[in-house]
């Protein structure tokens, strides 16, 4: 069973027909009457299913109309679940900032910026560091350079990539420099 949990909201005849293919579905099932019992910290990872639209509940399938094809639904909750997962690993969490993989955009929740693909991997790489990393050490790791190699190339798209945060953002300390090397704050 996966980590996926199903939450059926005041819609008892359905959770009973969940209930009985349990053994054919690959995601948790949990049955409530009020919405109040919906524990907030647990919403994040969670599909809720209702026959009404629930207000502050962003993740949900509504289902007003009778019949229902078990079959389809059972599919429209397993691709639910695989967007949501997939959302959830193309983004990565930098304080302020969020970084989507895919696009290859950094944001707020004001505003945006495009970013190359190395400037994506730069981030990534210090993102995953938890202390300043080494000029040598990003030549070798995000361009793949023999760290022996003269070449201001890390230098030079760091300063672009400051002064392209700095210009959107107004953030003149997203990547810090030290006598160590860089690090994201």
């Amino acid at each position: 069973m996966n980590n996926e949990n199903l939450v059926i909201y005041d819609f008892k005849i359905l959770y009973e027909i969940l209930n009985e293919i349990s053994d054919h579905i690959n995601f948790k099932l949990t049955n409530i009457n009020k919405i109040t019992d919906l524990d907030l910290k647990v919403q994040d990872n969670c599909l809720v299913i209702s026959n009404k639209k629930i207000k502050d509940i962003e993740n949900q399938i509504e289902i007003p109309n009778f019949p229902i094809d078990i079959v389809k639904l059972v599919e429209n909750i397993n691709i639910k679940f695989l967007k949501k997962k997939y959302s959830q690993q193309s983004e990565i969490d930098l304080g302020v900032y969020k970084l989507n993989l895919n696009s290859r955009k950094i944001y707020n929740s004001e505003k945006s910026l495009d970013l190359t693909e190395r400037e994506a991997n730069i981030i990534v790489f210090l993102n995953k560091s938890k202390k300043p990393v080494k000029i040598s050490k990003l030549q070798t790791e995000v361009w793949g350079h023999n760290s022996k190699l003269e070449t201001h190339t890390v230098e030079t798209h760091i300063y672009r990539l400051r002064k392209k945060i700095n210009d959107v953002f107004e953030d003149k300390n997203f990547i810090k420099s030290s006598k160590y090397g860089y690090i994201i704050k």
